[in-house]
């Protein structure tokens, strides 16, 4: 479990400088130069996000079983990862109903899935992997959507097109990921009967 935390730390924590540290942010780019700060934020996310992974692949094994999720939670996280499929890809459209409408979608992608695993999974290992990215995704959330309020900032959506193409492309990526990538990547067959 150590070796998952710190990965968490690293990854988390690096993600979360813009949102509860701004001032040390700017002042770490004009220190270093927007390149070089770019440079250094992806390395320790980079390092995080593979030693989380990693962390959490030793911790599985060894995890201790809090609860028995009911069969009923595998149909509800199914549908809830489709929906965070769908705002991920949202949240590289630059335009957007589903955008202008809840704002951050990366985010609120980020909340539906591990809501949904958490639902669905009951170890020890799951709590603090999908707990730790629920709590900072909700945090972010909120501090962003705040930050957008103070500066004024609107998401624009001339029309639907963009939603169109981001459920399309969000339901593909969902079909090949839970198919293909997450058994061989993850060991577990999320559609498997």
């Amino acid at each position: 479990m150590a070796l998952l935390l710190v990965g968490l730390v690293l990854f988390l924590g690096v993600h979360s400088v813009r949102a509860f540290a701004p001032e040390w942010r700017e002042s770490m780019i004009e220190q270093l130069g927007a390149s070089n700060w770019k440079l250094l934020y992806s390395a320790v996310a980079i390092v995080g996000f593979v030693t989380t992974i990693m962390g959490y692949g030793y911790a599985r094994y060894s995890a201790e079983l809090l609860w028995i999720p009911p069969l009923w939670s595998r149909h509800v996280a199914a549908l809830l990862i489709l929906i965070a499929f769908i705002y991920l890809a949202v949240a590289k459209m630059p335009y957007s109903k589903m955008k202008q409408m809840g704002g951050h979608p990366m985010l609120i992608g980020v909340k539906l899935w591990a809501f949904a695993h958490l639902i669905s999974n009951g170890t020890s290992a799951d709590v603090l992997l999908f707990g730790s990215f629920l709590a900072w995704a909700v945090a972010d959330y909120a501090i962003s959507k705040r930050r957008d309020r103070e500066q004024g900032v609107t998401y624009e959506a001339p029309n639907a097109k963009y939603d169109f193409i981001a459920v399309v492309v969000g339901v593909i990526a969902y079909g090949v990921f839970g198919v293909f990538l997450h058994p061989l990547l993850i060991g577990v067959a999320p559609f498997a009967m």
